[in-house]
């Protein structure tokens, strides 16, 4: 297999230094703000994003260290195939967050709705953009049962971080 390197472009900081009763969804995370520290010498990319209201913060998820290609998601008590979850133990730990873009100042991104751990390394962004994206008829599986409880749900330790 191919090694596949990425650069950590910023630091994602959020009031969550501790998996207890952190949000697992950003829908969980109404109001929850936070900063996004892009590093200096990737500012000048930043240069129009302030034009959006929402943006994709992808995530190198540094604290899990193993995984399993079955695992039991927060919304459901079952075993479930990891690529059919967001949980965050996976064979490549990157997680994607959609959050609100409050302000941009240097580089320094303000944001709202976040779910994302205190000091998560930063690997990109991207503006959201719905209407990219032909979503009609949209099967959601077996988070169909659950999903009028995504809201509520916090973390309730089945993913705890061998680093923490």
């Amino acid at each position: 297999m191919n090694n596949i390197n990425f650069r950590q472009i910023g630091t994602i900081y959020t009031p969550f230094n501790s998996l207890e009763n952190m949000p697992i969804q950003p829908a969980a995370a109404d109001g929850v703000k936070g900063t996004v520290e892009v590093f200096p010498e990737f500012t000048e990319g930043l240069s129009d994003l302030e034009g959006f209201s929402h943006i994709y913060l992808i995530f190198h998820l540094h604290l899990s260290t193993d995984y399993r290609l079955k695992v039991k998601p927060f919304l459901d008590d079952e075993l479930r195939g990891v690529f059919s979850t967001r949980a965050p133990k996976r064979p490549n730990p990157i997680g994607i967050s959609v959050v609100k873009l409050i302000s941009v100042k240097n580089n320094i991104l303000e944001v709202e709705n976040l779910d994302i751990f205190n000091g998560t390394p930063l690997l990109d962004i991207k503006p959201a953009i719905p209407d990219m994206y032909n979503l009609e008829n949209c099967k959601i599986g077996w988070i169909e049962k659950s999903k009028n409880t995504i809201k509520e749900k916090k973390s309730d330790g089945r993913y705890l971080w061998t680093k923490v």
